[in-house]
């Protein structure tokens, strides 16, 4: 079974989407995270959930 970690980020109405997507680019980049979840609110705030794999080692000898 994969186990996944979650992140959430939250960004205010007045970011703007160039902004947003240049931040969860470097995530996706440099914290290997991928995008799980976009949730747009009435008052124009988004939240973002990231995810990525945790990656359990498993003992052989």
């Amino acid at each position: 079974m994969i186990e996944y970690e979650y992140r959430m980020l939250r960004f205010p109405r007045h970011a703007s989407r160039g902004d947003i997507r240049q931040i969860l680019a470097d995530e996706a980049e440099y914290g290997h995270w991928e995008l799980a979840r976009v949730r747009l609110y009435i008052g124009g705030h988004r939240r973002v959930w990231l995810r990525r794999k945790i990656i359990r080692v498993q003992r052989t000898a």
